[in-house]
């Protein structure tokens, strides 16, 4: 019920995961991120422990295929589950049960991984991947979003739209970016939206934030607004 793209970008070493659905709240139980790791999406009859336990094994330095063995092997539900997984090395696994109700597939590329189920076809991964390549030159928000929705146009989720979802992270433990459309008659368009505006304050905002190189961020606030006035001013 679901198709999602995980990548890394070769620019920055960021790892983003984009996924659209319909269903409710896509975004809350989908996509996981380890920073300095990798990115792992779990979906069709979503069991969450495969991010949550596959987010330690990443930590741990353990391989996707490795991750996605011991994941399946302990889960009687396995064959009505899908994942993927793409660590910062560029390595990939996937599972996709038996169960998955078609289409259902995954697609890997270079530096990305493509994976859905109740599609209306594997044109949906076809064109997410081609819509990731070719919009090689957007900043690497913008491209995942570009991939969903040339997925999108290809017929997505063959029952329709209703959440999507947007999670990117740098070198730091928490998000870059982590945006979330619950329930939307157009998610993926809200999705881009909301991805302009992060771009006009909390984009800025957030280079003056704490990080584990800098543990007391930027606490002038005369520089912070001057930051987002000049942004803001640009815009």
């Amino acid at each position: 019920m679901t198709w999602s793209i995980i990548a890394k970008d070769d620019l920055t070493g960021q790892i983003g995961i984009a996924v659209a659905t319909r269903f409710f709240a896509v975004g809350a139980r989908v996509p996981f991120i380890v920073a300095g790791r990798g990115g792992i999406a779990t979906q069709a009859l979503v069991n969450p422990y495969y991010g949550i336990d596959g987010a330690a094994l990443l930590r741990d330095g353990r391989h996707p295929r490795e991750i996605v063995q011991l994941l399946t092997a302990a889960d009687p539900g396995r064959e009505s589950r899908q994942i993927h997984i793409l660590d910062c090395d560029g390595q990939i696994a996937a599972h996709t049960g038996r169960d998955c109700i078609d289409w259902c597939g995954h697609l890997q590329g270079e530096g990305f991984s493509i994976a859905g189920n109740m599609l209306a076809g594997a044109q949906v991964l076809d064109e997410t991947a081609s819509g990731y390549l070719t919009n090689s030159a957007l900043p690497f928000a913008q491209r995942l979003i570009a991939a969903m929705k040339a997925g999108e146009a290809a017929g997505g989720d063959k029952r329709g739209k209703q959440s999507a979802a947007l999670l990117v992270h740098g070198k730091d433990e928490w998000a870059e970016l982590d945006l979330r459309i619950d329930d939307h008659a157009d998610p993926l368009a809200e999705l881009e939206r909301l991805e302009c505006v992060s771009r006009t304050h909390w984009a800025v905002f957030r280079q003056f934030m704490p990080t584990r190189d800098n543990p007391g961020g930027v606490t002038d606030r005369a520089v912070i607004n001057a930051a987002v006035a000049a942004a803001a001013g640009q815009t």
